[in-house]
């Protein structure tokens, strides 16, 4: 008789809350982080879904992105991603975890809030690799202002717009002719575009729009045989919450699970709506949460 295997328990696969409290510079560093967040490094596998294809992927450096693109090399894609400049070590991290997995890494330093950095971005996707199968719109910017709207400055919800909207539709609206049929867009939203904390109001603001981009581009597109989906993750521990969060001891025991979402837990979900598996799947949103319900 074939061994019986029990799965994991979701409410203590992961290091639960109290964490210490720690806070870094933006856009913060994951060696420092206590616990280190997990990409997956050690324990997911591929089954090569995505063989042969070609992925872009913004934000890579660390977290959700980093999990993507080691998830994606290990299915078999080649992935280009983008980094800030200042990003550069972590970006070293993602390239080597690609390479290792046996798939080419392209490791591109890019401000999405610049139009002209993002078509650069896309036309060296093209030269190198001739076509973009998936483009996995990522990369987000929030800081969190616990003394409300008046604390929000202009320059802040600048960068929040043109980081999470703006670059999202330019690269996009440049990749589409390099997209084939079969091909995928997949949009990181966000549990805050249903149920937004006060203190991230212009990050949740973005979050709602790309729920709503995501579903009327896949409309758009339908015909075409290019499809558009979104995953909305709960509290996920990357850098980017001891860079932003005033307190990260408690960071995600409001979720029914108890705890934060691990980067490794998210990057399922974005093999899934890259494959041919969810060929019949889009306009969707994944709602990666932990258990909080959402629309």
């Amino acid at each position: 008789m074939a061994e019986q295997q029990q799965g994991r328990d979701p409410v203590t696969a992961h290091p639960r809350p109290d964490f210490p409290e720690q806070h870094q510079e933006h856009p913060g560093w994951t060696p420092p982080m206590d616990p280190v967040p997990d990409h997956g490094e050690t324990t997911y596998e591929g089954h090569r879904f995505l063989e042969g294809r070609v992925a872009l992927v913004t934000g890579g450096d660390s977290g959700i992105g980093r999990a993507v693109a080691l998830a994606y090399a290990r299915e078999g894609a080649d992935v280009v991603f983008t980094h800030l400049p200042e990003e550069e070590e972590e970006a070293r991290e993602t390239s080597r975890l690609v390479t290792e997995a046996g798939r080419r890494a392209v490791a591109v330093p890019c401000d999405i809030r610049d139009e002209t950095q993002c078509e650069a971005l896309v036309d060296r996707t093209v030269r190198e690799f001739g076509r973009i199968d998936v483009l996995v719109n990522n990369a987000a910017y929030q800081m969190a202002q616990p003394d409300g709207i008046a604390a929000i400055e202009t320059e802040q919800f600048d960068r929040v717009m043109k980081t999470n909207l703006y670059g999202m539709f330019w690269l996009t609206k440049r990749a589409l002719p390099h997209i084939p049929k079969g091909g995928s867009i997949i949009n990181t939203t966000s549990v805050q575009a249903y149920k937004p904390s006060p203190p991230l109001l212009d990050y949740a603001m973005t979050k709602a729009a790309i729920v709503n981009f995501t579903q009327g581009l896949a409309q758009m597109l339908a015909p075409e045989g290019i499809r558009v989906n979104a995953v909305a993750p709960g509290p996920v521990w990357t850098p980017l919450i001891p860079a932003t969060m005033p307190e990260t001891a408690e960071f995600g025991k409001q979720s029914p699970l108890g705890r934060p979402a691990q980067p490794a837990e998210m990057a399922p979900a974005y093999v899934f709506l890259a494959g041919d598996q969810a060929g019949y799947l889009t306009g969707g949103v994944v709602n990666a949460t932990g258990g909080t319900p959402l629309p």
